[in-house]
């Protein structure tokens, strides 16, 4: 089959196996050439490991820190007609190289619902036989909804400002135009439910059961992501429905630190660059600010990729012993992003654009293609034109029946 992008919204609903193969190749490529981390890690645990930050995270332990790992992902398999998400074959084509590259590692992925007790347990056995005590847990985990273990009930998670409406603008990524956004307030059950889908319960959970079972090492750290940002994108991020959400992660991060103090456990939050990703793509301004962020960072010579950013996190915050913490769980190395100068001039931008000015002022190009290569496309040397095998061989990924 032929596949092209078809691209709705702010998702691209096909996914090409070659381009993700190539891009998640590219990506072990970069971890070669970093230099090994000062701290070692022999047993990860990556919950959200198919796409973006976890994804990165998952090969730089592997390669740059010579570790086992056991990813979690919730993603749509190919079939023979149909095409598998991206982060199927992103995993596919990371296993299958990660191995040829770490012959004796253990590699295994379970691809379910990192929500459910069925998902926590089938990866509690699978740890318990062929890895042992995890001294690293991460959490990257990207969701628009949750279920309840207990109860069964549906949490749904949403992307509204909270107290008062939003009114700003955004990029219309299809026609690479500016549009107008109004966004209503959020009331007290929606930012009750996206609290519970991104806020720090399943991690918490995730920790307390990997504790019971004698699944984390003495000095166990676990680390999730978080995006911090600068004023532009408070009213939407930090000071809306999601940054409560992050606000729950940070004050969990300090409760797991003294629930696992038995076993001087820490819990981080690693606070990282804005990025193209299907999560970011959603979210209202975000599009602009990173089309305009990346043009500024380019010109500044301090662009990095996802894997650009794991790898400092790595090197310069998690795995060194000159770590810098903030408020006594935040990891940063949002601080090419977060520099004076460069929100000053995104700021300026910000205020002088228009759709003539646009392709002046915002990375439009750097944009699209970012977004493309999430799902395989608008990579080099890969033929579009070529009939492929949906399929790409057979997945070694355990599926929670």
């Amino acid at each position: 089959m032929i596949v092209r992008p078809k691209i709705r919204n702010f998702i691209c609903t096909t996914a090409h196996p070659v381009g993700c193969h190539r891009q998640v190749a590219e990506q072990i490529q970069q971890a070669k050439a970093a230099l090994p981390m000062e701290k070692a890690v022999h047993n990860v645990l990556i919950i959200g490991c198919s796409t973006g930050y976890g994804l990165a995270s998952r090969i730089a332990a592997s390669i740059s820190s010579d570790a086992a790992t056991l990813g979690v992902m919730f993603e749509k398999p190919a079939t023979e007609v149909r095409c598998g998400s991206a982060g199927w074959y992103n995993n596919m084509a990371a296993e299958a190289l990660l191995k040829s590259e770490r012959p004796d590692q253990q590699i295994h992925t379970v691809n379910a619902d990192a929500f459910s007790q069925e998902t926590k347990d089938q990866v509690i056995e699978l740890a318990t036989e062929k890895y042992g005590k995890f001294d690293l847990v991460i959490y990257s985990l990207a969701a628009p909804r949750r279920k309840d273990p207990v109860t069964g009930e549906i949490w749904q998670s949403v992307l509204k400002p909270i107290g008062e409406p939003f009114e700003g603008i955004t990029l219309d990524t299809d026609n690479e135009v500016l549009k107008s956004v109004s966004i209503e307030p959020a009331t007290d059950d929606e930012i009750e439910h996206t609290v519970k889908v991104m806020g720090g319960e399943d991690w918490a959970d995730w920790m307390s059961q990997l504790h019971a079972a004698e699944l984390l090492a003495v000095g166990c750290e676990t680390v999730a992501y978080h995006y911090v940002g600068r004023e532009l994108t408070w009213p939407i991020y930090g000071q809306a429905t999601i940054g409560r959400a992050k606000a729950h992660l940070e004050e969990t991060a300090h409760e797991i630190s003294r629930q696992l103090k038995d076993i001087d456990a820490k819990a981080f939050i690693g606070v990282l660059k804005a990025v193209v990703t299907q999560s970011s793509s959603a979210i209202p301004i975000m599009p602009l600010y990173i089309a305009i962020l990346y043009d500024v960072m380019k010109e500044e010579g301090t662009h990095e990729t996802a894997m650009d950013q794991i790898l400092r996190f790595f090197s310069t915050q998690l795995l060194s012993s000159g770590r810098r913490v903030e408020d006594g769980v935040r990891l940063r190395v949002d601080d090419y992003e977060m520099a004076d100068s460069v929100q000053a001039e995104v700021a300026r931008r910000w205020a002088a654009v228009t759709d003539d000015s646009l392709p002046e002022l915002a990375d439009l190009r750097g944009y699209r293609e970012d977004f493309l290569k999430l799902f395989g496309f608008c990579c080099t040397d890969v033929d579009y034109d070529q009939d492929i095998d949906l399929l790409m061989g057979q997945a070694q990924t355990r599926v929670a029946l």
